[in-house]
């Protein structure tokens, strides 16, 4: 027997499949469903998790439900409808949405979810799914105070730094915030090495030299593993997920009625670069995408 709540987990990609490996190894009990990734679910089945077929029953059997999805419309379609998570809920059970979503349609879910007796957070996360594995995540969690002190023990289990930043949407606002500059900062390191290549400069001479400054950053050397080192997995997310993420931030400005002036560039350098068959590489091949452009190597 075990004292750990039982969670039910939904969306088992790279980083949700890390959590779940991790949570079954520390022994809470879980329950899965198939999504996308069959693979993961078999996984993490064999290690002892329980699966269904509707998200309604997966909601019945957990007393925190979490959801680690794409999109706002792929948590909404789990969240809504007859076989729906919200359909399913126990009185007094937690959702929490650890994705990348738009902060009004967190709000509308919240709103759902509370009418059924429950409460929902936000709780998006930083850092890779290797560090979820070793549970050494950045969580950056939103909602009441009662909330996050009920989810603050598995956090703990989840991550290493762990942030209360305030209402619910909050998480998700700072997610936005904090992948704009990321990504912003990763297409421009990209076109920096793709310019150094049509100018003659050495790739790794180009990082030595503003690695010696106040440029270098974990970003930068996420690109230059790509760049210099041939490795594109040391961020391993997809340039189609940081558009997606752009977007959001730029829809998330004009919800506030103000205009995003520097997210212009990096959403049509990931447009493009998704439009041109780059969406399922990682974005460190930025680079490739830019050299491509250019008419230089890939």
């Amino acid at each position: 027997m075990t004292n750990k709540p039982s969670i039910g987990f939904i969306g088992l990609g790279l980083m949700g499949s890390a959590m779940v490996e991790r949570m079954q190894k520390l022994g809470y009990p879980m329950t899965v469903i198939a999504n996308r990734s069959r693979g993961n679910v078999d996984a993490a089945v064999k290690r002892g998790a329980t699966e269904t077929k509707t998200s309604r029953e997966l909601a019945g059997r957990s007393d925190i439900v979490m959801i680690c999805m794409d999109t706002s419309a792929s948590v909404e379609a789990r969240m809504f409808g007859e076989d729906g998570v919200i359909a399913g809920l126990r009185p007094g059970s937690l959702v929490i949405d650890f994705g990348t979503s738009l902060p009004d349609s967190t709000k509308r879910i919240a709103a759902a979810v509370a009418e059924a007796g429950a409460e929902y957070m936000d709780a998006p996360l930083g850092r890779t799914p290797s560090h979820a594995v070793d549970g050494k995540l950045n969580i950056m969690s939103a909602g009441s105070t009662e909330a996050f002190e009920r989810a603050k023990p598995i956090f703990e289990d989840l991550g290493e730094n762990i942030f209360h930043v305030g209402p619910l949407g909050a998480g998700h606002t700072l997610k936005l915030i904090n992948n704009f500059f990321a990504m912003t900062t990763a297409c421009a390191m990209s076109e920096a090495f793709a310019m150094a290549d049509q100018a003659g400069i050495e790739r790794d001479t180009l990082y030595g030299v503003m690695s010696a400054g106040p440029l270098k950053s974990g970003m930068m050397d996420f690109v230059k593993a790509y760049a210099v080192d041939d490795n594109p997995n040391m961020l391993a997310f997809s340039v189609a997920n940081a558009r997606k993420d752009v977007g959001y931030y730029s829809r998330m400005a004009d919800d506030l009625g103000v205009p995003s002036v520097m997210s212009t560039s990096a959403k049509q350098a990931l447009s493009l670069a998704t439009a041109g068959g780059f969406g399922q590489r990682m974005v460190p091949e930025m680079v490739a995408f830019f050299a491509g452009l250019f008419g230089g190597k890939k």
